[in-house]
């Protein structure tokens, strides 16, 4: 022992002092240098990253032999033998093709997308930087099958497959395995407080149903956006983007887009990194005053005009029932009634609405996003086994669309996660907290300005009256309609003035909605989720096993959700293996199977199961071949549980059984219905909406027709989670130099979620032919937003597919078309609204060249979408066809590590939106300087 004791302790002592280096470069088949390229010890995480020249220097804790990899987007991977210390390696990737590069987010493993079992796209560095839009994420509209609805210059929203709002809780995004969903609102918003580009290192979208892997909210698709760890990607790089954007509506005006990252590795066992980004612009106007009630109507021309970025005349009466009311009701001064009887006989039976205040003073435009994020990573062992902090904050200013148009203002949200993880398991825990700031809704912005002014019965009442006396002074009905207008308004708030400053200050900062406007909240949840993969265990099989947990804590104050009491809380969680096997069949096919299998339950709900089977067959290496079948599952969300807001239009009330008598108004009773014995103020509680209520559809052909044989009882059921089954058949292929990506798929869904416009009587019981009929006679009723599922089949199917290749030698040229399409039946169930909300035919194309001469590129895209109806809660209209092009050439100065591109989007010209009621979205021209980003 005495003698063996020193040999093992020189032993180790060899090597634990054992150091190889490796140094060399890694360049194109044209020699020219790839910078950022990845160089790895294989079987590790031990890697380097190649500079801007395409040097890298490569130390490693071992003797050699060993093999080192280069690999780098869009190149085909190398791998070669280091045998002597201090060697030099020199790479020359040949370039690959898009099927070649490696994706995670399919099978949570790695593997090329050419052998994904499910359709998938992604955006690499490469792609990143030669994008012809004006960041990464607004590059996301040039992938195949991949719809972006932008709601304003700083909020795009994501979406595949059809059925998509603003608010898209069908589709999850996550960033560095994090959803990026606000906790108050329950879907992303887009990268206001997202990713900065310089710390983007790939981009992957998984199209259609993924329960089976990731859960409830990944029904109709994910985006996975991954940032560069601070061992592999070190130093300082940065960006900055200066422009201006060109609208008809809000004119010429500058724009800035900066990020800066700075990363090192402290040693082997230690690394760290910070993130910032800072983006200011003028946001996309919207000043449609369209009118929703009358197809081509005007203020002059519609007495109940409501225009659709006019907001406070959403506020209307029929003048016959506000004159009915004043024959009852007492001046005070008098002591007499306002209207001698059957005065109100002379007021015509029509619906008249306030008059209303432009978007345009309602809000300034202002779009900004800041960011800021930062990380520690260790390895305490200096192998793949990492332990990490990641912190992330961002506030902003934006326009969103959903039930009104909102100016979220300083909103604020921020996210820690611990991590740890290596290349057989990862177990992460986060919390997502988010703040609303100074936002407000703007439609109750112009309402309230009015109410501050004058309220509604009075405003009313001045025009009832007025147009009876000016009726009986021998006014025709157009003079009488004039004056009682023009006595209303006398004194109106007018823009700009300080009396309705002030009324607008009020308003924006009061969350009553019966008196303001602001949009409060403080929502935050909780979520715990991990993954092992038993590769290195178990050979016959490569098996996975993981988990998820998740916990709600909803607080907006009572202003959003019934939450009136404090804040409400609930989870939901889920377990899921999958199992893969490859099979090679001979030595020109392979078989690769997979099967997965995930349960789900939340704490209102019986738990589902969500399989997912597929199989793909690969031949000759150059052509695969798949088909699966998948089931998906979303439980309804925060809102479609615990809403409860009066929105005007009507009142939102969530169906989870203990939220429909939290939410109640008190309402006045007509004078008719008070005189006949009805008490003059009722409380109704949103229970009225699911068992005693009628459709709004047959009530509004009822007051069309008189007839009681129109009115049908509706009484929604409560929600329950909604499933999707979804078959999809594909082809990848290599033909020379074309590559084909080909996908098609139908989706059946299963007790589909959406929303039902009804409306409850204060009296009586639906369906009575008496006393309920009585109410919605005399005006005494109320509608409501109420959230159910379809009692109809809801199918969709569609294909796509995406072509690439390169022409006049080094030219890449690359399209791709998609065909979407609803299968419902709407005149059989008018009340149902799917929101779709998808083209049927979209094309796109890009054409440029990375290198077309020394240094220099450029990039081409071009985007085509059909016209489609667009649906949702804040109104419906057509989206009419659109044809975009954008364009950038990049100049790189190696010297100074620098790229120059100068862009431009939407070039033609022509203005467009994306959905009903948005701002028209015009051209941005820029020109950035990125540095050292590798």
């Amino acid at each position: 022992m005495k003698k063996t004791l020193p040999l093992l302790l020189l032993f180790v002592c060899y090597l634990t002092s054992a150091q190889t280096t490796v140094t060399g470069t890694v360049v194109d088949d044209t020699s020219l240098p790839i910078p950022g390229a990845n160089i790895i010890v294989l079987g590790t995480t031990v890697g380097t990253v190649s500079d801007f020249d395409g040097k890298f220097t490569l130390t490693y804790n071992q003797n050699p032999p060993f093999s080192i990899q280069a690999s780098s987007v869009g190149f085909e991977t190398l791998t070669k033998e280091i045998t002597t210390a201090n060697e030099v390696i020199n790479f020359v990737l040949v370039e690959g093709t898009a099927l070649d590069e490696v994706v995670i987010s399919a099978s949570r493993t790695p593997e090329r997308i050419f052998e994904s079992p499910v359709t998938i796209e992604r955006l690499g560095l490469k792609d990143i930087k030669s994008t012809a839009s004006a960041d990464f994420y607004d590059g996301l509209e040039n992938l195949k099958g991949v719809d972006v609805n932008t709601n304003s210059l700083t909020f795009k929203s994501v979406n595949t497959r059809g059925f998509s709002t603003f608010a898209n809780n069908r589709f999850m995004q996550l960033v560095d395995g994090m959803d990026n969903s606000t906790p108050a609102l329950n879907f992303p918003i887009g990268n206001l407080v997202g990713m900065t580009e310089t710390d983007v290192l790939s981009v992957e979208l998984l199209p259609g149903a993924s329960s089976a892997l990731y859960g409830a909210n990944a029904f109709n698709g994910i985006l996975f956006m991954r940032s560069k760890n601070p061992f592999d990607h070190g130093g300082i790089s940065a960006s900055i983007k200066k422009g201006y954007t060109s609208q008809e509506a809000s004119g010429t005006n500058p724009y800035t887009d900066l990020s800066i990252r700075v990363a090192h590795k402290f040693s082997e066992k230690f690394a760290a990194k910070v993130n910032f980004g800072y983006l200011e612009g003028t946001d996309w106007a919207a000043t449609s005053v369209e009118d929703r009630n009358m197809e081509g109507g005007t203020r002059g021309t519609n007495l109940n005009y409501n225009g659709v970025n006019v907001y406070g005349d959403e506020v209307s009466q029929n003048l016959r029932q506000v004159a009915i009311l004043l024959e009852s009701a007492i001046n005070p001064g008098t002591g007499q009634p306002y209207l001698p009887a059957g005065a109100s006989a002379l007021a015509p039976s029509v619906d008249v609405s306030r008059t209303g205040y432009n978007e345009s003073e309602l809000t300034n435009y202002e779009a900004r996003s800041i960011k800021a994020d930062w990380g520690l990573y260790y390895r305490p062992l200096e192998n793949d086994f990492e332990i990490s902090y990641v912190g992330k904050v961002g506030t902003g200013t934006t326009i969103y669309q959903g039930l009104n148009r909102y100016n979220i203002d300083n909103f604020f949200q921020e996210q820690h996660k611990i991590e740890i993880r290596n290349r057989n398991f990862f177990l992460r825990s986060y919390v997502v907290a988010d703040k609303a700031g100074d936002s407000y809704d703007m439609v109750f912005t112009g309402i309230n300005i009015n109410r501050a002014w004058k309220p509604d019965l009075n405003w009313f009442a001045e025009y009832a009256g007025t147009y009876i006396q000016s009726t009986l002074a021998g006014a025709n009905d157009t003079q009488a309609h004039s004056a009682a207008r023009t006595q209303a308004e006398t004194g109106r708030f007018e823009p700009g003035t300080p009396e309705y400053i002030a009324a607008f200050n009020r308003s924006i900062n009061d969350p009553d909605l019966t008196t303001g406007s602001k949009f409060q909240d403080a929502s935050k949840y909780y979520h715990m989720d991990g993954n092992y993969n038993f590769s290195e265990i178990i050979k016959f099989a490569e098996i996975q096993v993981g988990g998820s947990y998740r916990k709600y804590n909803l607080n907006s104050f009572g202003t959003i959700y019934t939450d009136y009491d404090g804040p409400i809380e609930y989870f939901e969680y889920g377990v899921y293996t999958q199992i893969q096997k490859n099979i090679e069949l001979n030595e020109s096919l392979e078989l690769k199977l997979t099967g997965s299998l995930r349960y789900d339950k939340s704490e209102f709900f019986d738990g589902f199961f969500s399989p997912r089977l597929s199989g793909g067959l690969t031949l000759n290496r150059n052509h695969n071949f798949r088909a699966s079948v998948q089931t998906g599952f979303r439980n309804p969300t925060t809102q479609d549980l615990f809403i409860g807001l009066d929105a005007n239009r009507a009142i939102l009330v969530g169906s989870s059984p203990d939220n429909l008598d939290r939410y109640s108004g008190d309402y006045n009773v007509s004078g008719s219905g008070q005189n006949a014995g009805q008490p003059s103020v009722i409380t109704q509680t949103g229970a009225a909406a699911y068992n005693n209520s009628y459709s709004e559809a047959s009530v509004l052909t009822y007051k069309t027709t008189g007839n009681t044989n129109d009115l049908v009882v509706s009484n929604p059921d409560l929600i329950k989670p909604e499933q999707v089954t979804s078959a999809e058949i594909g082809y990848r292929g290599k033909l020379k130099r074309l590559t084909i990506d080909f996908s098609a798929y139908y989706n059946s869904y299963k007790d589909f979620i959406s929303q039902e416009y009804v409306v409850a009587p204060l009296y009586g019981q639906v369906g009575d032919n008496s006393l309920s009929i009585d109410a919605i006679n005399r005006g005494d009723d109320i509608t409501y937003n109420a959230y159910t599922n379809s009692k109809a089949a809801v199918n969709s199917y569609g294909a796509s597919i995406g072509l690439s290749t390169k022409i006049f030698g080094n030219y890449d040229l690359s399209g791709s078309y998609t065909f979407a399409k609803l299968d419902f039946d709407q005149e059989k169930y008018p009340d149902f609204v799917t929101n779709f909300n998808t083209p049927e035919h979209k094309f796109k194309a890009t054409f440029g060249n990375t290198n077309l001469f020394k240094n220099f590129g450029f990039n081409i895209a071009y985007r085509f979408s059909d016209d489609y109806y667009w649906q949702s809660t804040f109104g419906d209209g057509l989206v009419p066809e659109y044809h975009v092009m954008d364009a950038q050439i990049n100049y790189t100065i190696p010297s100074f590590k620098s790229t120059f591109k100068l862009g431009a989007t939407n070039l033609l010209g022509d203005e467009y939106f994306t959905a009903y009621g948005t701002g028209y979205i015009g051209s941005m021209y820029y020109i950035s300087w990125t540095i050292n980003n590798l």
